[in-house]
């Protein structure tokens, strides 16, 4: 499903991980790995996008990011897992709208390529405030741990706040996962 994404972020040391944990009890831990994907020259970023594939158990999609005024634009499509192993191992995209997106923007998807890969063990639920995710994140010889909240207009970045102040969060800016990855390389 396509969506305007806008979301609120802070990095977490493992202790405030820890002490939001039980918030979480009644929520499954969901295991994902991003497959970041951009052209050997970069061009993907260069436009300030993000391509990736987003791995699960039993499911994938294929996710591009368009930056907006306030948040980003995504563009979402399902895989089935030949498609993902076609993408992931042989560099071949599927037909759909992200590829079409992706050459009207004269991105050659024929130079496209995985460059680095991010699995973030994911507890999720929707609060008040938004949809709450508690990350920790395993890449190269890296593990950090995060807090997001995605919401609906920019006008609830008050809930962030208040989200991380009742429960004694300290904000640290949070550059985003696909940036963290590309500092370790």
């Amino acid at each position: 499903m396509n969506h305007l994404e806008i979301e609120y972020k802070t990095m977490l040391d493992k202790e405030e991980y820890q002490s939001l944990l039980p918030l979480f009890a009644d929520t499954e831990l969901v295991v994902q790995t991003n497959h970041y994907i951009d052209t050997p020259d970069q061009l993907i970023r260069k436009e300030k996008m993000a391509l990736r594939v987003r791995t699960f158990t039993d499911q994938a999609e294929l996710t591009l990011k368009v930056p907006e005024a306030v948040g980003h634009f995504e563009y979402n499509q399902d895989l089935s897992q030949d498609e993902t192993q076609a993408i992931l191992q042989h560099q071949q995209f599927p037909d759909g709208e992200i590829k079409n997106l992706l050459m009207l923007k004269g991105i050659p998807v024929e130079q496209l390529a995985v460059w680095g890969s991010l699995t973030t063990e994911r507890f999720e639920k929707e609060t008040a405030e938004g949809i709450v995710a508690l990350d920790h994140n395993l890449y190269l010889d890296t593990e950090d741990y995060e807090l997001e909240i995605e919401v609906e207009t920019a006008e609830q970045e008050d809930n962030f706040h208040q989200f991380m102040t009742d429960h004694g969060i300290v904000y640290k800016a949070a550059k985003n996962k696909i940036a963290r990855l590309a500092e370790r390389l």
